[in-house]
């Protein structure tokens, strides 16, 4: 069993919403629960900016602090979640509430494909983050802007966010990256890997190593078949296994997060 000090808080990515009906997380919270952990989701916004995630990370933090009795929570988030977490710690005070933030392919470098998209395709752009927005306003968002998003992605917008948004001393960042092993991985990301690969390089279908280094770096993981790890495998979209081997990588994503929160344990978090 996983006895962690602190709860651990799980804090989702852009374009989707992690309430219980979903899944979002799919086996994830399950596993770790039956491990031993206390676990709770941020409910956020998909679409939201960065700042106005921030400020519902706030609310949702104080509120679990009050809940629980906790002093501080362990948080894991996943994509752009690790900037709406980076956001509230270093500019809303929450850093005395966290102690641990650990970061799932997050985009912290910002993304040289998203500065190509937006060069080149920006009605294409518009136009996807306004049906974006629209979906999520009817599954319960109050405030999405997927355009903002889509520049909060860029190596401009990182570079901002980053000045503006210090490490806090007495808060441990780790952070996490995974790719593809071959380009047909994932028939659902594949397009998507095939553009960044020629702009990039590895990649896991959205985000790339170089993007998501950020403290601690822990390093690229991969699957233990010739599969390899995409963005939405991270998040145990498909509620099964990677790979039925064993060896050499990661075979089950929901045996990385009780890695990770056993790891958290050692460092007495």
């Amino acid at each position: 069993m996983i006895n962690l000090k602190y709860p651990v808080l799980l804090v989702h990515g852009a374009w989707f919403r992690d309430t219980d009906f979903f899944g979002y997380w799919g086996r994830i919270p399950k596993a770790l629960e039956k491990a031993g952990c206390k676990v709770y989701l941020s409910n956020t916004d998909g679409n939201a900016s960065v700042e106005d995630n921030g400020k519902s990370l706030c609310r949702r933090i104080t509120g679990i602090i009050k809940e629980s009795g906790a002093e501080k929570l362990n948080v894991i988030a996943f994509s752009k979640g690790g900037l709406d977490i980076r956001y509230a710690v270093s500019s809303l005070g929450m850093d005395r509430y966290v102690a641990s933030i650990s970061t799932i392919s997050t985009p912290h470098n910002g993304s040289y494909t998203m500065d190509r998209l937006l060069k080149k395709y920006p009605f294409l752009l518009c136009l996807g983050a306004a049906l974006s927005d629209l979906f999520l306003i009817i599954v319960g968002d109050e405030k999405p802007d997927g355009f903002k998003l889509c520049w909060q992605f860029t190596t401009d917008g990182a570079k901002k966010f980053n000045r503006e948004n210090p490490d806090k001393d007495g808060v441990y960042y780790q952070s996490f990256a995974f790719v593809f092993k071959k380009p047909y991985s994932d028939p659902l990301m594949f397009p998507f890997y095939n553009y960044i690969k020629r702009i990039e390089g590895d990649n896991d279908g959205l985000v790339t190593p170089r993007n998501a280094r950020h403290g601690n770096f822990r390093g690229v993981y991969k699957s233990s078949s010739d599969r390899g790890i995409s963005h939405i495998d991270e998040i145990d979209f498909r509620r099964r296994p990677l790979s039925h081997k064993k060896k050499n990588g990661i075979y089950d994503i929901t045996r990385f997060y009780l890695a990770l929160v056993r790891d958290l344990q050692k460092r007495g978090f």
